[in-house]
């Protein structure tokens, strides 16, 4: 008896020391797994963006209903970041209001969507963002030299520029930087370029030669934007020490993957200013410095491009809206939690809260929560913030307002930006305008090429011309000029009329993708959410499994997939009818119908709930109509018992119905042809028995 008592101590005690060692195994591999860090650097080109430059952070600039700033810090927490330093010295307060009060919202997110406030940015929740000001930091260089000293940095990390837009996965070139500096100690950064036929130059152009073989820069070049180069200096040895040479004209997005001797190579050289004076002062003192430079092509379907003025900014407003950046587009919900618009064709997005009476709203359009638009007014390639009131008999074309701005009746407006809380009288003209916050433009006011502030400049008042108590138009042509540098830079390129290539992308297709343009998401992942909706129902249907399971099933897979609301509900109708009861049915669609919807009614009541999701099922009977014969003899059957199952209402079926294209769906419409006259007569007989 004792012995057993020995021995089952010993055990005991054995079994403890073994979980406190494991306990201790786990602890010293979570404490040194490394923690992803990024810098962005905030207002670098802030003049270019005047008049909005001189009051606020060009980082917050909205770009579609969008603060910039959080274009960048979705990417990086879309990149599995987990602590960002935001530098900025410009506006520092401003930036550091913004993160707060972003921090503030995501405490009390359960309290804000319960009482259907503003819902915090996706990125606030998991990942850290400090931000870091610097007083007298009036370069890149500077910012570079202040964050060395205080020691911020403990490894590998990413650097991008708050103004930058991209959907690129930088965790996989942050993975490969890492392999490069193991076999060369003296990799410094990795520099992330896009390739792309370049129609129109807007400042981030560079001419660069690489060697093909280990993807090490050997020279950099930044292409003007008024002219265009015929020759180009490239030092002899680039060709004579190096077999594999490309040359390469490229987008400089101005991402890129540092070593930690990067900081430090800023502090002991306090000529590199900017990026250029970096890349440049490495390759030309390479030896000395043994420090190397490489190079990463982000591939076609990633999208990467820095908004450094106001042509940049239309570009990639044009990008976004055109789905070009997916899933950073506009009714995903980059800003907030919860979907912000609905998606129509043409690229239309419509708030469910804005007001739109007989407006014509030809393409590229986002009109934001609570606006309203007048009647007769047209709209083409513009963004509408929030709470904006636009008059009736307006013309807006490549036109971005900002939040609570009123614009009167009979206003023609190209090519402006309107800032926040301003006001356009009626029968004003503005063509190339940018106006200020909080300005009034008076009545029957032309202007052209022409930035108007709120309030006089220190500098500059004699360039000025008053139009109202809340108007200072500075000419194009009479900007003030802080610096002697600037006097001399070349200006800014301003908004205007894109190519027709442009227009869709300055990114180009390949020759073989020509044909069609791509769309979000693309075919393979619409397959394979649509395959995997269709395994989770066939199992749940055999297995008899609960309806919640399945719902949460599919919500991952649409995660997964990145899979908006509207494809959600488009392809779980398509999955339903794709299940082997209705695919391969016996003689009677009803009794197929019945297997499937008795047991799967939770899920389709659960999607298919407001009209537009009633529209998306209907959209999909008509994948089905020409994918499956033994449905398609039979669909008006299919529509009715959708609608006696009150799945689908008899507005919506109407609505549909007279949508059909009529050559398209010519055998879809002479299939539901009774149906629908049965449903008229119906309908009719019941506004009589009301009358």
């Amino acid at each position: 008896m004792y012995f057993l008592f020995v021995f089952f101590f010993l055990f005991v005690f054995d079994c403890r020391v073994y979980l406190h060692l494991i306990h201790l195994l786990t602890m010293k591999k979570f404490m040194n797994k490394e923690i992803v860090q990024a810098i962005l650097i905030a207002d670098n080109n802030a003049k270019n963006f005047r008049p909005f430059s001189e009051t606020e952070s060009v980082a917050l600039l909205p770009m579609v209903n969008v603060p910039m700033l959080d274009y960048a810090l979705e990417a990086l927490n879309r990149s599995g970041v987990m602590e960002v330093f935001i530098f900025s010295s410009l506006h520092y307060e401003n930036v550091k209001g913004f993160i707060n009060f972003v921090y503030l919202l995501g405490k009390n997110v359960v309290l804000l969507l319960r009482e259907s406030l503003a819902s915090p940015s996706c990125w606030a929740i998991g990942m850290t963002v400090d931000v870091i000001g610097g007083e007298g930091c009036r370069c890149f260089g500077d910012a570079m030299r202040e964050l060395d000293s205080k020691g911020l940095i403990r490894g590998n990390f990413i650097l991008l520029d708050a103004n930058c837009v991209t959907n690129a996965d930088l965790k996989f070139i942050l993975a490969q930087h890492k392999k490069t500096v193991a076999y060369d100690k003296g990799a410094v950064a990795t520099l992330i370029f896009k390739q792309a036929n370049i129609h129109v130059r807007t400042g981030s152009e560079v001419m660069i030669a690489m060697d093909t073989q280990n993807k090490r820069l050997h020279h950099y070049q930044e292409l003007s934007v008024d002219s265009k180069e015929i020759n180009f200096e490239i030092p002899l040895e680039v060709f004579t020490h190096n077999s594999e040479i490309a040359l390469l004209n490229l987008v400089n997005p101005e991402i890129a993957i540092g070593s930690p001797s990067m900081l430090s190579l800023f502090s002991d050289n306090f000529d590199f200013e900017t990026r250029a004076d970096f890349i440049r002062g490495i390759l030309i003192n390479e030896e000395i410095l043994d420090s190397r430079i490489y190079i990463s092509l982000l591939p076609r379907q990633h999208y990467a491009r820095k908004v450094n003025n106001w042509l940049s900014y239309q570009i990639v407003s044009n990008d976004i809206i055109n789905r070009w950046t997916y899933p950073l587009v506009p009714d995903m919900g980059i800003k907030c939690l919860t979907q912000q618009y609905i998606f129509l064709k043409n690229n239309i997005y419509r708030s469910a809260t804005a007001n739109l009476v007989k407006v014509g709203l030809r393409e590229n359009v986002v009109i934001g929560n609570k606006s309203a638009v007048g009647l007769g007014s047209h709209l083409d390639c513009s963004v509408i913030g929030r709470n904006v009131l636009i008059g009736q008999n307006c013309r807006l074309h490549y036109v971005f307002i900002f939040d609570n701005v009123i614009v009167e009746d009979n206003c023609a407006l190209e090519f402006c930006t309107i800032g926040s809380c301003s006001k356009i009288a009626a029968n004003c003209e503005l063509k190339g305008v940018l106006v200020d916050y909080n300005c009034v433009i008076p009545k029957n006011t032309k202007l052209m090429k022409s930035q108007v502030f709120s309030s006089p400049l220190k500098n500059g008042k004699d360039k000025m011309r008053k139009i109202s108590e809340k108007a200072y138009v500075i000419d194009d042509g009479a900007e003030v000029a802080d610096d002697e540098d600037e006097r001399n830079h070349p200006a800014s390129p301003k908004m205007g009329k894109l190519t027709t290539i442009i227009a869709d992308s300055d990114y180009s297709c390949s020759s073989d993708e020509s044909e069609s343009r791509g769309c979000s998401p693309i075919l393979d992942d619409a397959n394979g959410f649509l395959s995997e909706v269709i395994d989770s129902l066939t199992r749940g249907l055999q297995e008899k499994s609960n309806p919640e399971y399945l719902k949460l099933e599919i919500n991952s897979s649409r995660y997964a997939y990145n899979m908006s609301l509207r494809e959600v509900n488009f392809n779980v109708v398509k999955a339903i009818f794709n299940l082997p009861p209705i695919k391969e049915p016996s003689r009677n669609i009803s009794v197929a119908l019945n297997t499937v919807f008795d047991q799967l009614k939770p899920i389709i009541t659960h999607y298919i709930r407001t009209d537009d999701a009633m529209m998306d099922c209907l959209k999909a009977l008509e994948d089905i109509f020409e994918e499956n014969e033994f449905v398609r003899s039979r669909m008006s059957q299919v529509v009715h018992y959708l609608y006696d199952k009150d799945f689908i209402t008899e507005d919506v079926i109407l609505t549909w119905y007279e949508q059909l294209d009529n050559d398209q769906h010519k055998i879809l419409k002479q299939t539901l042809q009774k149906f629908i006259e049965w449903l008229e007569q119906s309908s009719d007989g019941d506004n009589e028995e009301t009358d």
